[in-house]
This record gives C-alpha cells, structure tokens and sequence, in this order.
C-alpha cells in the first residue's frame, strides 16, 4: 500500500513539474507574440551582416569601411537606413509640387514630441515625404516615430554617430587626449583646436551629424536622390504652425521671380527670438537656421565647398556655413520668408548638452505657443514686393570660429562623408 502511495505521489508530482514546465513554455511564447516591433526592430536589423560588410565595401572608401567594420551597430543601421518609408498603404502617393521635409534629432524626446505634435496639425503634411535623421540610437525616440501615422515617414540613423562607439573613434578612445598639453606629455591620440583644446565626441557630433545626413539625403537615398525641388530642414526643437507647408510651398514657388538671387527660403527669421515684421511685403535676408530650405542646385555649390566646412575651426555646422562656406560663394547669400514666422525655437537645452550625466541640461518640454487664427491658413501674397535686408548682425567671414574642431580625425572623417556616394574628385576644393 505504501509503494502503491509512494508511486502515487510521484506521479503526481512528475505531472505537475511537467505542468508547471508547460506554462512557462506557453507564457514565453505569448510574450515573444506580445512584444512591439519597435522592440524587436533591434535584433531584426542585425539580421545577415555579412552580406552587408560585403555590399560596404564596394560603395564606401577604406576609411569609412574601416570604422563601421568595428562597431556591428554601424553596419545595422547602414542596413537599417535602407528600409522602405513607414505609412505607404495609407499615403500611397506623394504630390509632385511636394517640399521634403528632414526632421533632424539627438535624444531630447521631451522635444521631439512638441515637434511631432506640431506637425501632426500642419496642412498639407500627408502630401509629402517626412525624414527623421537620428545621431545615435534611442529606443525613446523611435517609439516617438512609431506613433507618426499622418504621412510617410522614413527613419535614417548616422551610423558614424560618436554615441554609438563607446571606445573607439569617433567616440572616446582609451588614448584620446584630454587636457591642454597632454599631447606633448604623453603619447596620448588626437590634434587640438585652435585653442589647445581637446575633441569631446557629443560636441562634434553635431557637426558630423549635420554633414553625414546633408550627403545622405541629397545623395545617397532612394527617395530623395533624384530630387530637384526644395527640402527643408527642421531640428528637435522647432514648432512649426498649421500654415508651415504650404507658405514654404508659397515662398519656393515665388522665389525665381521674386527674389531670383535667394539660394533658399526661410519659415523663420533669421533672429530666432523674432516672429517677424507683420508688414505686407516679402523679406530677403541672410540665411536662418530655422526652417530652411534650398535645392539641389544650392546642395551642389555647398558640396563643392567640403574642404572649407570640414576645416573650419567650429563645431557648430551653422557658423561655419555663415562664416566660411557662404561667404566663398561670391555674393550674399539671401534667403526669401514671409513677415510673419511660421515656426518657432522653442528648446532651452542645447544639442550638445543632452541629459543624463550631472550638470547636463533638463527641462519638461512643456511649451507654451500662442497659435493665432493667421497662423492657420497661407498668409503670404503673391502681389507682395520685397524688403531686402543687407548688413545684417551675424557671423560673417574673418570670424575664426569657437573651436572644438581641430582634431584631424574629425575633419577627415567629414570629408570621407562628402564622398560616400560620390568620387573623391567631386568634393575637392576648387
């Protein structure tokens, strides 16, 4: 009796380890079958690496090969970066008139939702292509990219971005140099700035990010390659009213007979802290960093000046193309925008600063935009003259920039960025 109970109890027991052995199975699986895409996007993007380290090496230089080569997350998002724009079944078709728009992000997701939020209540948004340009990878960010379903949406990631490569170039290298001097101390790696200061890599990243996603936009995707119109720029942190598209529609349509020598057209002024004049007259001016937009005859004279943007000592891409690259143009460069701004600048932390380490720069993103009803709707005339300003207050040529770009390495990484799609002898200086 006692063995028949004893037999008893292990079965018993065999049955429920078996039982218990099945449910974590069960609960397994229907996690696997649970998780978002946004989360298993990581993996599936490290999926065949071979076959891209092969197809590298026939479109990229030894030098760009050879960093990507030594960090698998750079070649996944050169991988990643071919994929095909989000929303295609719900915005099949894109018009023809259309202005591109490239969204341009670090990791400041407070602003980019601001961002997001803005252009979800722009008319005209769903008739064109949005670009997201990531430097680095950010599992906040893209799940902000995820929610974006009122157009086509492509997502790019610089994959020489230095917040990928945690010790190696162009991150932190473990015989980088630091302080002032050290490179005549101890055979410590890299060449200073102007003034004697060392590369810190979230610093230069801007730059690099700016140049890595200008050459991939204009020339290396499929999508925008082989466009001839506008695309305009917009960063994190910057709001853009209902009206933007279709006033920079307007301005890029009025521009070869209003201002037929403007290389671009603005949605801001040049003054960020200006939401402009109120006449009724169009505005030409110097070049502004918030919401502009040029063509890809504008794109070829700017790429013909690599050498001067990659040596020039400033890691800030805007002054330097205010303070060496527009002035080697010949005349001013002008830009055409209407009286009233159609976006604004709303960040307090700079790009450079991000979050997370002490003393970094934090703020909620809570922002307060009065949007007026002129805001809404196109508020540019086609009868309007134009005030041209000239002489403006700005960074002009003779500024010898802020430094933090004076390693060597940095500017010959930005100048194998000028020839990743394109022969060395295109970005030569002339």
């Amino acid at each position: 009796m006692a063995n028949l109970w004893k037999k008893q109890k292990l079965r018993d027991t065999g049955l429920c380890r078996l039982g218990i052995l099945f449910a974590v199975t069960v609960s397994l699986v229907l996690m696997l079958v649970s998780v978002p895409r946004t989360a298993l996007n990581g993996s599936s993007i490290d999926d065949d690496l071979d076959g891209l380290d092969k197809d590298l090496e026939v479109k990229l230089n030894a030098s760009l090969l050879s960093v990507a080569r030594g960090n698998r997350m750079s070649l996944s998002l050169h991988r990643r970066n071919h994929f095909s724009p989000r929303n295609l079944d719900l915005y099949p078709d894109l018009a023809k008139d259309r202005v591109v728009i490239v969204l341009y992000v670090h990791n400041r997701a407070q602003y980019f939702r601001v961002t997001v939020e803005s252009l979800s209540k722009v008319k005209g948004i769903s008739e064109t292509l949005l670009i997201v340009s990531h430097d680095g990878y950010f599992l906040d960010m893209n799940k902000i990219v995820d929610g974006i379903k009122f157009c086509q949406v492509k997502q790019i990631f610089s994959p020489y971005s230095p917040h990928i490569f945690r010790t190696s170039f162009p991150g932190v290298t473990p015989n980088d140099c630091k302080n002032k001097g050290d490179e005549a101390k101890t055979h410590c790696v890299g060449s200073p700035d102007q003034y004697g200061n060392h590369r810190s890599p979230k610093i230069v990243s801007l730059k690099h990010h700016w140049w890595w996603m200008m050459n991939t936009v204009w020339d290396g995707l499929e999508e925008t390659k082989g466009h001839e119109g506008h695309i305009l720029f917009i960063e994190e942190d910057h709001f853009l009213f209902p009206n933007a598209y279709r006033n920079i529609q307007t301005l890029t349509r009025l521009k070869p007979a209003k201002c037929p020598d403007c290389f671009a057209a603005n949605l801001a002024p040049s003054d960020v802290k200006s939401r402009g004049e109120g006449l009724e007259s169009l505005v030409a001016e110097r070049m502004g960093n918030v919401g502009y937009s040029f063509n890809r005859s504008v794109w070829e004279n700017i790429h013909q000046k690599a050498r001067e943007f990659c040596f020039f000592d400033d890691y800030n891409w805007d002054i330097t193309m205010w303070a060496t690259v527009f002035p080697s143009f010949g005349s001013p460069v002008y830009t055409l925008r209407g009286p009233r701004t159609s976006a604004v600048h709303f960040g307090k932390c700079g790009l450079h600063q991000g979050r997370g380490d002490e003393g970094d720069c934090i703020d909620n993103g809570v922002v307060n935009i009065e949007v007026k009803e002129t805001d809404k709707v196109v508020n540019i005339k086609e009868g309007w003259g134009v005030r041209v300003y000239k002489h403006q207050a700005g960074y002009k040529a003779g500024f010898k920039g802020w430094g933090g770009w004076g390693d060597e390495r940095d500017r010959h990484l930005c100048l194998d960025f000028a020839t990743m799609y394109r022969s060395s002898s295109s970005s030569a200086s002339p």
